[in-house]
């Protein structure tokens, strides 16, 4: 049975496209890049899938012309993309190196000539190893240090870059780097590792004044959201889904938006904490989403030295990366955000949306996405104010503990060859954002 027409979305939504430094640019030793905590986390036995690196990964730093003619079939407005702090600074401080911010000066300007608007993230966790040394995310210093290499960038490229996010997703550097160990960095600090947090929000809201210093226009962020859904409907169990929420989503949410921190969360930060939220809490252009699905959660067992526990969502269809699909979920959570911080949100940008799936006639992602953009339509209906979509992502790429396995990409990459090959889900986005037009 085929799906009715898509709702329409409103003139002037922009739709876009998403990648990230590590996963798909290579050339890891080339333009005086210095060494991140990735490169050491992929040379690290045992810690990713069949010692998978990003040392080549889709070789976008040369072949980006090649990619940005994709973008410009697709008909994409705007491509997200990071830009590696160790390109910038190769130990982490001090100048800038030329070449690095040469790169991503033709890269920004050959978005501009194709008329696509360059939408960049500063950070998508890879620190450079010295800073990592020097204590990583764990210490404050990093925080200032964050600012100095934000105002380097922006001087450069504010003139035209039109969207930017300084930190994607600080929650996954703090859970999955410092707090379980299953990305770089790598530790095993369990609730400890919550100072990271407070120290990139700080980043956060330092890089939020050096860009507007340089003239930057348009300044956002880029959480990881979801629904937390309670295993049951027991007091224990919805406490522990409270709790769970407060540490996933609102730990990064509330300072940025509230200039606050969930109170249950106020023994775990860094004495005098308080004194840096005002400076976290700068007003935003924009606030980002990324989303790809709920999590559920009971009371903890015995023995976990974790306030809850986690359980799988059933009962719904599961990507190849083992993600469940749940488009409703999405909705949920926005209109949650929306009725969290009402006024105070500023308009919404999904910053990543999108799913794993094998083949190049990937109709199983059609439907993900028909089914996901639905549901933010539907949100929209009730209210929340959301201006733009990008897809998770433009390419198949190195999925970080999971190197080539998981393909997200509407581009298949055959990484022997470097083939591009435009899967369905490519064709159907074309259609769709032509419709919209």
């Amino acid at each position: 049975m085929t799906e009715p027409a898509l709702p329409s979305f409103p003139d002037g939504f922009l739709w876009g496209v998403s990648t990230s430094a590590y996963q798909v640019e290579g050339a890891v030793s080339e333009g005086g890049r210095g060494r991140s905590t990735w490169d050491t986390f992929c040379a690290t036995p045992d810690r990713v899938y069949s010692g998978h690196t990003g040392e080549v990964a889709c070789d976008h730093y040369h072949r980006y012309p090649e990619d940005i003619a994709l973008m410009s079939q697709l008909g994409v407005d705007a491509y997200r993309f990071s830009i590696a702090w160790p390109r910038i600074q190769p130990e982490g401080t001090g100048p800038a190196n030329a070449e690095g911010l040469g790169f991503y000066d033709r890269l920004v300007d050959a978005l501009c000539e194709a008329g696509i608007a360059p939408a960049a993230t500063l950070y998508h966790w890879d620190t450079p190893q010295p800073v990592e040394d020097a204590g990583g995310w764990l210490s404050r210093d990093t925080a200032k240090h964050f600012a100095d290499y934000a105002a380097l960038v922006g001087e450069r490229l504010a003139d035209r870059v039109a969207m930017w996010i300084p930190l994607n997703e600080p929650m996954v550097t703090t859970v999955y780097g410092y707090g379980i160990g299953q990305y770089a960095p790598g530790q095993f600090l369990l609730l400890d590792s919550v100072p990271t947090a407070h120290h990139q929000n700080l980043a956060h809201g330092l890089a939020v004044q050096a860009l507007r210093a340089a003239g930057a226009r348009q300044i956002g962020t880029a959480n990881n959201h979801g629904p937390i859904w309670s295993a049951t409907d027991s007091a224990a169990d919805r406490a522990a889904a409270d709790y769970a929420s407060d540490l996933l989503n609102w730990l990064f949410a509330d300072p940025v938006l509230a200039g606050s921190y969930p109170e249950q969360l106020h023994p775990l930060l860094p004495t005098g904490f308080a004194e840096d939220l005002p400076t976290i809490a700068a007003p935003l252009d924009l606030y980002g989403v990324n989303y790809y699905e709920p999590t559920q959660v009971s009371a903890p067992s015995e023995g976990n030295p974790l306030p809850f526990d986690l359980g799988a969502v059933e009962g719904y269809p599961m990507t190849t990366n083992g993600s469940p699909v749940v488009p409703d979920g999405f909705r949920q959570f926005l209109l949650e955000l929306r009725d969290r911080h009402g006024s105070a949100l500023p308009p919404v940008y999904i910053t990543e949306n999108g799913c794993s799936y094998d083949g190049v006639d990937d109709q199983q992602r059609i439907e993900f996405l028909d089914g996901h953009l639905r549901a933010l339509h539907a949100a929209m209906q009730q209210g929340v104010d959301v201006r733009g979509y990008f897809v998770w992502s433009l390419l198949d790429n190195f999925e970080w503990s999971k190197g080539y396995q998981p393909r997200f990409g509407l581009v298949d990459v055959d990484y022997t060859t470097q083939c591009r090959t435009p899967k369905s889900s490519f064709h159907w986005y074309r259609a769709l954002i032509g419709g919209t037009r």
